[in-house]
Parts: structure tokens; C-alpha cells; sequence
């Protein structure tokens, strides 16, 4: 390029060592020219970093196209979906994640057959881009697989260019006892080809085959569909399964390196084009591993919070706050410009890995046989040494939460709701599966149905049904509903719950007890987030707290106002309390 645009120089400095760490022998300019043709129609005019870019009033609500639809037939899942979150959630969340809405062949979704086109099953492009504009969108790149009914991985079969290039083969005798699994299925396919048999590496499903971005066009892919997403209307793209994404025989094929680096270079690309987009990375693993994934404050802006499902549901169940407590107590701040993402309950199952290590074997088993017991299935993925080992639970979080490890009780709805005010208290953006909000139920035909244990929390509501559940106050879908969209209305207008406001965890004696302390950016605020884990009424001394007795104190949940701060505080069965000296509007 004889004479370099300031953009390019910018490119240029950005991504030449990251593309120096992934392809070596190639020439960079020839790599930085053809990145630089896909994103130019599409840079920014400001490219600055944005720190800020989230507050309390963030609030996220994670939902299939077509979790509610209409039973005549008569409009589309999507159009649907928007009139629900109008009617019932527009002055409550402010942000919706719509799991994968594209041409699928299976896993609901993710084994995507088309990237840059809407289901028609679901609506179009134009229905997407109507939601977009009253909520901030959280769209998926599922970029570590395809579908093995994509034309990509049909050009392969055929020897066709460009697809032929773009997956992995490896001869079956090669030893791959090293790599790490998150199924129990072969990590090798054999699929008939116009070369004749070729064995395919496909990390999740026969149907899902890994991509190989060792071959520098399909980073060239992926960057052209990223962009296609932020014009669609993305403020929020999540990484899919990124931690596989990088293939080297001999290794554990996770968290490698090149993989850090692909992530590094998506983020470049994304600040040239949209600096208010975030990227978000799907790693549902030990914890250490997950918070790699900030990178030095370089890689993802957002990283889910994986270990708080196990933990929190496990707290709930044994009306006991020290493994939770630990667990917190080593969680570092997000970096700034960083945030964890916050959530208890999704589209997958409760993955257990990120407990491992801070869940003794006694209370691990009672979590397996207490979840079993309310309905709940477990499934395995494969270890390196070919046994099988307990990777998620499947189950309604709302009917995990039934009982106790002594068995169903008559706190189902306290529990519930105590659980989510937890979830919501944390530092990071809170994110609520519409299941959860809706208070639904095990779907168990859908697993008989499926034969896949995830179904049991994929139910989908018919709109009529659920606006007649949500009619009746009394129903649980409707008092779950209402109690939760409460208590999120009043938590966005909490300085002391912004996503990077201080966090400190407290110690009460008493272990039924969950108590931590968040102080707002600015320093004008205090929230106590106080939690009874247990079935049974509990005190804490308000002395424990260290309340200053110059302010005035309120709890904001119940509205009660404090006048003793050497009084003590007694609370009902799965109680919250949010104490602060910042009386609420």
C-alpha cells in the first residue's frame, strides 16, 4: 500500500503482532490489506475506547426467538416476542440476548447453517432489527462449529473451494488423549467425502464441525460477520464456546494461546468498527480459567460468571453461605472497562466444572442427588482418561430451588426470589433467563420428546397460556414475575450497584446468613445485601454492618427505615435486604 490511510496505519499497529502470534510464515500486509477491504465501510469515526459503557440500569433478559409463541400460527415468534417484552418487561430489563436466530440443523441453534440469515421460523431481519431498537441485543458467533449441513462443510464433502479448506482432518490413529472434552462423544467423525473418507474434528456433536482457523479465511469469515452484526444491531456479541477454538495435536486443544490472540484481534476490529459494542466469551469452566478471559484488559469486555449457579444453588440447598463466601471472597474486580455477567440460570444446564475445587465430595453428591430428586438429569461429558464425569445439571431452576437437601418444603417462591436478589446484589451485570422470570416449570415431555436432557429448560409458552398464568396474581409465574421486575426496577436506581462498584464480603458468625457490603463509584452510597439462606427466621446485629450513625438507613426491599443501628435485624425465611444510607426516588 504506497500510501496508507491513517485508519490502516491504526489497523496496522493494532493487529500486526496479533497476527504475527497466529500465522508466522505469512506475510502481514497481505493479512492487515484484506481485514482492512472487510471493515472500512464500517469504521467509526471515533475509535476511543469507551470505560463507561454500562451502569446499574443495565439489565439483561436471555430468551429463544421463540420461547413465547402464538398457537393460531398468525405472526411470527419474534413479533411475539417483542409484544411480550413491551407488555411485561419494557420498563424492566433493558437489554435481551435472542439465542441463536439463524438456519439450524440442531442443539436449538447451534449448529448454524447459515450465518447471515434470520430462521424464517422466527421472522427476519427486519423483526430483529425492531427488538434492536428498543433493547440493546445480544447476538451469538458461534464460531468454534457448523453445522454439517452448512455450505461451507458441503464444499468440503465436494472438494469445492472455499469450504474444502476450512476443517480440520486428522488421521484416527492419532493419539488425542490429551484434549479436553465437554461431551462424551468421539472427537473424531468420519464422514464420506469426494477424497474418500475423512475423519472431522467436532468438539460437540457429529453435526456440529470444528472450524480451523489456522487457515487465516476463515478468521476472514468471521470478521466479515461480526461486522454484519454490529450494522443488524448487536450491542452485545457473545463468543460461543471460544475456548475451543484453536486445534494443537499433543495439547489440551482449550485456552490456548492462539486462541487469547483470535479473541485480542476480534476486539481490535470491533473497537475500529463500534466501541460500544462488547464482546462477551461463553467459558463454562473452573473459575481461574474463566477470568483468564479479561486477558490484560484486552480480550473480552465481558466474561459469564460461571461458578455462581453451582454455588449459589448449592448455598440455597443447604442453607449455608462459607462456600459462597469463599468463592467470593477470591473473585478479583472486574478490570476497568470490564464487567462479569451475571446469571443463575440459562438455555444450557448448571455446569458443574466451574464448581470444581470449592465444593467438598459430601456436599458435591448431595448437590447431584438433591437436584435428581426434584426432577432434575445429569449430564456427562468424557475425560481425558476416557471416564465419564458429571459436566452439567438439567433441570428448571425454579423447581431446583422446590426444597432443600432435606427435601420440597413450602419456601419454593421465597427461595426463587431470594436466589435472583442475590444474583442481582453481585458486582456485574445481572442477566435473568425469561424462564426464570416466568417461573417455569420442568419441561420433562420436552426431554422425552428430544432425548436431550437440556430440553427440560427449554420449555416454549404458548402467548396464551402464559398471558392467562400471568392474569391470575396468584399463579407463581405471575407473582414471581412481578416480585422480580420490583425489585430490578429498584435495583437500577442504585449507584451502588454499577456493574465496577466496590464489593466486600462480610462474616457474620451465623453461616445461615449471606451478607456483603457495595459502595457506589463515587463513594456516596452503601448497600448492605443481606440474604437468609435458611428456612428458619435469623438475626444479624445491625453493629455487625458498622453503620454510620450520622446517615439515615432504610431498607429498600421492604421500605422499613432504621432508627436503631444497635438494633438487630431479624429476618423471615429467605429474606433479602438491601440497607443503604441513599434514600431511593
Amino acid at each position: 500500500m504506497l500510501n496508507p490511510s491513517p485508519d490502516f496505519l491504526t489497523l496496522t499497529q493494532r493487529l500486526t503482532p496479533l497476527l504475527e502470534t497466529l500465522y508466522p510464515t505469512a506475510q502481514s500486509e497481505s493479512l492487515l490489506g484484506q481485514i482492512f477491504t472487510i471493515i472500512e465501510p464500517h469504521l467509526t469515526q471515533n475509535s476511543q475506547e469507551n470505560l463507561y459503557k454500562w451502569s446499574q440500569d443495565n439489565i439483561l433478559v436471555i430468551t429463544y426467538g421463540d420461547s413465547i409463541y402464538n398457537p393460531q400460527g398468525q405472526e411470527k415468534p419474534l413479533v411475539t416476542l417483542k409484544r411480550f417484552l413491551d407488555q411485561h418487561l419494557k420498563d424492566t430489563i433493558t437489554g435481551v440476548h435472542i439465542l441463536p436466530f439463524f438456519p439450524y440443523s440442531s442443539d436449538d441453534g447451534f449448529a448454524v447453517i447459515d450465518y447471515l440469515a434470520v430462521n424464517p421460523n422466527l421472522g427476519t431481519w427486519a423483526e430483529i432489527q425492531t427488538i434492536a431498537q428498543d433493547y440493546d441485543l445480544m447476538t451469538d458467533l458461534v464460531l468454534n462449529h457448523v453445522s454439517s449441513q452448512s455450505p461451507w462443510f458441503e464444499q468440503f464433502k465436494q472438494g469445492e473451494k472455499p469450504g474444502c479448506d476450512y476443517f480440520i482432518t486428522v488421521d484416527p490413529t492419532e493419539d488425542l488423549s490429551q484434549v479436553v472434552r465437554p461431551r462424551n462423544t468421539p472427537v473424531l467423525v468420519p464422514y464420506d467425502t469426494k477424497n474418500g473418507k475423512q475423519y472431522v474434528w467436532a468438539t460437540f456433536s457429529p453435526d456440529q464441525i470444528d472450524l480451523d482457523f489456522s487457515n487465516f479465511d476463515v478468521l476472514l469469515e468471521f470478521i466479515k460477520i461480526l461486522a454484519f452484526y454490529v450494522t443488524m444491531g448487536a450491542r452485545y456479541v457473545r463468543l460461543d464456546a471460544v475456548g475451543f477454538l484453536w486445534k494443537e495435536i499433543g495439547t489440551p486443544c482449550i485456552h490456548l494461546p492462539q486462541t487469547h490472540s483470535v479473541i485480542r484481534l476480534l476486539r481490535e476490529v470491533l473497537q475500529m468498527i463500534d466501541p460500544e459494542v462488547s464482546l462477551i466469551t461463553e467459558t463454562n469452566v473452573p473459575n481461574r480459567e474463566n477470568l483468564s478471559y479479561f486477558g490484560n484488559r484486552n480480550e473480552a469486555h465481558l466474561i459469564y460468571n460461571f461458578s455462581l449457579p453451582p454455588l449459589l444453588l448449592n448455598a440455597l440447598l443447604q442453607g449455608r453461605s462459607d462456600h459462597l463466601k469463599t468463592w467470593m471472597m477470591s473473585m478479583p474486580p472486574a478490570p476497568l472497562g470490564c464487567a462479569y455477567l451475571n446469571f443463575t440460570a440459562s438455555h444450557d444446564g448448571i455446569g458443574l466444572r466451574p464448581a470444581e475445587g470449592l465444593l467438598n465430595d459430601e456436599e458435591y453428591q448431595s448437590l447431584l442427588q438433591t437436584v435428581q430428586r426434584f426432577g432434575g438429569k445429569i449430564s456427562y461429558r468424557q475425560k481425558p482418561d476416557g471416564s465419564a464425569s458429571p459436566y452439567e445439571l438439567n433441570i428448571s431452576l425454579f423447581d431446583a430451588l422446590q426444597g432443600t437437601v432435606k427435601g420440597v418444603d413450602q419456601w419454593q417462591i421465597e427461595r426463587f426470589i431470594c436466589c435472583q436478589t442475590i444474583m442481582m446484589s453481585l458486582e456485574g451485570i445481572p442477566a435473568f433467563y425469561l424462564h426464570s422470570l416466568l417461573a417455569t416449570h420442568n419441561h420433562e415431555a420436552g426431554v422425552e420428546a428430544t432425548g436431550q436432557n437440556r430440553a427440560i429448560n427449554r420449555y416454549r409458552w404458548s402467548g396464551v397460556e402464559l398471558e392467562k398464568q400471568l392474569q391470575d396474581e396468584q399463579s407463581p409465574h405471575a407473582r414471581v414475575l412481578a416480585e422480580l421486575s420490583r425489585l430490578i426496577r429498584i435495583r437500577r436506581r442504585q449507584p451502588a450497584f454499577h456493574p465496577n462498584a466496590t464489593q466486600y464480603t462480610l462474616h457474620p458468625l451465623n453461616k445461615a446468613l449471606f451478607v456483603f457490603w457495595r459502595q457506589s463509584m463515587a463513594r456516596d452510597q452503601s448497600i448492605f445485601s443481606i440474604h437468609n439462606l435458611s428456612d428458619r427466621p435469623q438475626k444479624l446485629r445491625l453493629t455487625d454492618l458498622n453503620l454510620v450513625a450520622t446517615d439515615p438507613w432504610v431498607d429498600l426491599i421492604s421500605g422499613i427505615v432504621i432508627t436503631d443501628i444497635y438494633d438487630q435485624l431479624v429476618l423471615n425465611p429467605y429474606q433479602s435486604a438491601w440497607v443503604t444510607n441513599l434514600i431511593d426516588n
